[in-house]
């Protein structure tokens, strides 16, 4: 029975370690990661402690309506807000005017950008948790816990006796 339930638990994690492989393979490939909110400017579609999925994509893809992040320029936090306008400038470069849904009035400047990165996929609390686990005691715990499932997993077992066949 112990046995069953050994397979059972190391076939879920061997599932959950491949599934990760993968995710974080398709992550590189499509120019996918994640940011977290830490402000309600964009309350309440995306309130604060959200993680989100996001894509870079070119500026020229920039529609009215999505959500995207750019960077503001050195020592400054990117800033995720909706695009209200975009307006190409030339050479690949477009000015887009951004709004927090929980803003009166649109961000101070337009941003000059040639790409963005766009929110697909939100989960509202979620940052708060990955921020948490981040910290160095909870990932020496991961890493403790990760190191004793391998040992578990290749530790010699013992081996049942088979009955002998009798050949005459």
């Amino acid at each position: 029975m112990w046995s069953a339930v050994e397979d059972g638990i190391l076939t879920v994690l061997a599932v959950l370690g491949a599934i990760c492989i993968v995710a974080t393979i398709a992550a590189f490939a499509l120019n996918i990661s994640l940011i977290m909110f830490k402000t309600g400017s964009m309350s309440p579609t995306i309130p604060t402690g959200s993680l989100a999925v996001v894509r870079q994509i070119p500026a020229s893809d920039i529609r009215v309506g999505d959500v995207t992040t750019v960077s503001r320029g050195e020592d400054q936090l990117p800033v995720t807000h909706r695009v209200v306008s975009t307006t190409p400038v030339g050479n690949g470069v477009y000015s887009i005017e951004m709004k927090g849904d929980a803003n009166d009035s649109p961000d101070s400047q337009p941003y000059e950008v040639t790409e963005v990165r766009k929110v697909l996929w939100h989960a509202p609390g979620l940052a708060y948790v990955v921020s948490a686990v981040s910290q160095p005691k909870y990932m020496a715990g991961i890493t403790v816990a990760a190191s004793l499932l391998v040992v578990w997993a290749f530790w010699p077992r013992k081996q049942h006796a088979q009955p002998q066949e009798v050949t005459e």
